[in-house]
């Protein structure tokens, strides 16, 4: 299982309930179901990662995440969960704003843009950085928005938003320097 996933799993509370968007494949929302017996909901735009999904036993409604969170009332989930999916959609402030409404607490976790091999890619290729965390060539990538654990934390910071909990990862959790060391980044946030 993904570093990334066990972090998620850690933070969420046994019973609760959870939005996932872009749930992908749904291997995150299935281990929560088994590991911390979660009501889980899922939100997909693949058709063939539904099918996927199904095959799990998952509840998945096939929306685009940018349009299909109105519906859904004010802290009708105690998580929302948008495990990285933030940087792949158009407008990640909308998004945002929509899952702390929803949610009792929205984990978002990201590639970190501001990882020094990142830096040094740009630096002394001058090229698109790929990296673990950042795998694609720029041409095909479904990434839309490269930010840094910086940029994320003077995001909330402006927006009011209450970081709860964060983690830093690379080849394992990363304790000093998360905007120079981590690959991926996760937050556990609260409006």
């Amino acid at each position: 299982m993904k570093l990334e996933h066990q972090v998620v799993i850690e933070w969420i509370e046994k019973g609760s309930s959870v939005l996932d968007l872009g749930c992908g494949n749904g291997d995150l929302l299935a281990a929560l179901v088994k590991e911390k017996e979660v009501k889980a909901q899922g939100i997909e735009i693949d058709e063939k990662a539904i099918y996927e999904c199904v095959a799990k036993g998952l509840s998945v409604v096939q929306q685009d995440i940018e349009t299909g969170l109105s519906e859904y009332l004010e802290k009708s989930f105690d998580y929302v969960i948008l495990v990285g999916s933030l940087q792949q959609v158009k407008k990640p402030d909308l998004i945002l704003k929509a899952a702390l409404r929803v949610g009792k607490k929205t984990i978002v976790s990201f590639p970190n843009f501001g990882h020094y091999k990142v830096r040094l890619q740009i630096l002394f290729g001058g090229k698109v950085p790929v990296t673990p965390s950042l795998p694609f060539e720029w041409y095909d990538t479904p990434n839309l928005h490269f930010l840094s654990v910086s940029n994320f934390i003077e995001y909330c910071q402006k927006r009011g938003i209450h970081i709860d909990r964060s983690a830093f990862l690379g080849r394992g959790r990363v304790k000093a320097l998360p905007n120079l060391r981590a690959e991926t980044s996760l937050f556990m946030l609260s409006s």
